[in-house]
């Protein structure tokens, strides 16, 4: 199993729609009983609240299915339960260097970085533009399943 926890400020636009998104290519793919595929959140904001309707309206536009999801916070103590930890933004990656002190077995990466972009993924909270979210989440996904396959 290839277990991957995609990672973002709050755990209601990104990292779920990252989520959904990889589990329904890794599916498409026949792959979907290789990955374990979550998300969480660096900060406390949003726990418990299910994704932002602006993620859920554009899966279901693109046709990915959207999951049971309450917002969550990534935890210390799981480091060891992932593969990959997978941020969207560099302060994410600020984030989980608070929560986790350190990255020893260097799972922790941007996930446009996959794709050989320095980009951080849009994020739709400030901006309302989900469609760009869609693409960098889509070209982050594509490129993160084809390495690991």
């Amino acid at each position: 199993m290839i277990k991957v926890l995609f990672i973002c400020h709050g755990n209601i636009c990104r990292s779920p729609m990252a989520e959904f998104v990889m589990k329904d290519m890794a599916a498409k793919a026949g792959a979907g009983e290789r990955f374990v595929i979550d998300s969480a959140a660096t900060s406390r904001e949003e726990i418990g609240n299910p994704p932002h309707h602006g993620t859920v309206a554009k899966l279901r536009e693109v046709g990915v299915p959207v999951g049971r999801h309450r917002a969550r916070q990534v935890t210390r103590a799981e480091y060891g339960d992932w593969d990959h930890i997978i941020y969207m933004d560099e302060e994410n990656a600020w984030g989980l260097e608070r929560i986790l002190h350190g990255d020893p077995d260097g799972k922790v990466s941007r996930l446009l970085d996959w794709a050989g972009s320095s980009r951080d993924v849009a994020d739709p909270w400030y901006t309302g533009d989900f469609d760009t979210t869609w693409r960098d989440v889509l070209e982050g996904c594509t490129a993160l399943l084809e390495e690991l396959r």
